[in-house]
């Protein structure tokens, strides 16, 4: 007895969804410096450090919380400092750095934009 081949699939009478216009996507690109500065957790730690302080801080007092090089420290804020989330007032020979407050009210309204 021969075997039967196996029959198509007949196509749906209706489609499983109605289709809709192409989504396009929301300006998140200018969010996305933010949230790579935000993805490291030395730099979580710096911004907690200064929002702790509640006033600018030296420099050298962040360097003196952690246990990296001054280079390293130097590179993770200079990454705060683009993305725009502290400020950095040079004094002679030190640097000064404070949270940017006008930043952090991106993030209500990167949540805004998601629709949330």
């Amino acid at each position: 007895m021969a075997k039967s081949l196996p029959q198509p699939i007949a196509p749906a009478a209706e489609p499983c969804c109605t289709p809709r216009t192409k989504p396009r996507p929301r300006a998140t690109q200018p969010y996305a410096r933010l949230f790579k500065a935000l993805g490291d957790e030395t730099r979580l730690e710096m911004l907690g450090l200064l929002a702790g302080a509640g006033t600018e801080l030296c420099a050298c007092d962040i360097e003196s919380h952690f246990e990296l090089s001054q280079p390293t420290i130097s590179h993770h804020l200079k990454i705060l400092r683009e993305a725009g989330l502290v400020t950095a007032d040079r004094r002679g020979t030190w640097v000064y750095y404070a949270l940017d407050k006008r930043t952090l009210r991106l993030l209500p309204e990167f949540s805004a934009l998601l629709g949330e």
